[in-house]
């Protein structure tokens, strides 16, 4: 890829937003850059493998699967590019990913490994900020969410529990969970929790299936 083509695409990600022309054309005429295009349904990258590069996803979309820790249930989700897949899991306590990401589309990607991400850091004061910035952001969330107003009914508590299970707060959502489960979590009767969903899916919020529901648009959910 040309470096003008590179400049192009860089600047679609927050990491380089903010950097002025010169510096991203010294960005792209001298790092080392790796591209790579991921054919449709094939694993990029699996929960629990070690993070060594950030992955840029320039073009196609690419499906998120998240589980908990027993794998008695997880989330699915669909990203589409411009897209970093989890950049946080680079440094810090645990440099693994705690996402599965597959492709489906064919999927192109352009990569850097950490020495090169550590370098860019080094050297490029704004790089350096956005970087910051986005681990700064995840964690002011994290940090906010035990204190935000306790739901005051199991619906609220329902849809709470889709909201902090997803990675992005909108679009389209596959819980595969089994009722009971979900009863579990939420310390509440199955039955009860069954007459909530089926309610919601009355009202047309989301879809339900044996051990899955589908909820077509998350932010619908949370204006309903």
């Amino acid at each position: 890829m040309a470096a003008l083509q590179i400049y192009d695409k860089l600047l679609q990600f927050p990491l380089f937003q903010g950097m002025s022309r010169d510096d991203l054309e010294l960005v792209a005429g001298h790092t080392r850059f790796g591209f790579s295009k991921v054919e449709s349904e094939k694993t990029i990258v699996k929960d629990g493998e070690a993070c060594t590069h950030l992955f840029f996803l320039i073009a196609g979309t690419v499906r998120v699967d998240s589980f908990s820790d027993d794998h008695g249930y997880r989330v699915v989700e669909q990203m589409q590019a411009p897209y970093m897949l989890q950049p946080e899991a680079i440094f810090g306590y645990s440099q693994r990913y705690t996402h599965t990401f597959v492709a489906l589309t064919e999927a192109s990607f352009i990569t850097i490994d950490k020495e090169e991400v550590v370098r860019l850091s080094e050297d490029f004061l704004v790089f350096r900020l956005n970087l910051l910035n986005i681990f700064a952001t995840q964690a002011q969330k994290l940090n906010k969410q035990p204190w935000r107003q306790c739901p005051q009914s199991l619906r609220e508590r329902v849809v709470r529990f889709f909201v902090q299970h997803s990675i992005y707060p909108a679009g389209s959502k596959t819980f595969y969970i089994l009722m009971t489960r979900l009863a579990a979590e939420l310390n509440e009767s199955r039955l009860e929790i069954s007459r909530t969903l089926n309610e919601m899916q009355d009202e047309g919020l989301l879809t339900l299936h044996r051990g899955r529901v589908e909820i077509p648009s998350l932010e619908h959910l949370l204006m309903a």
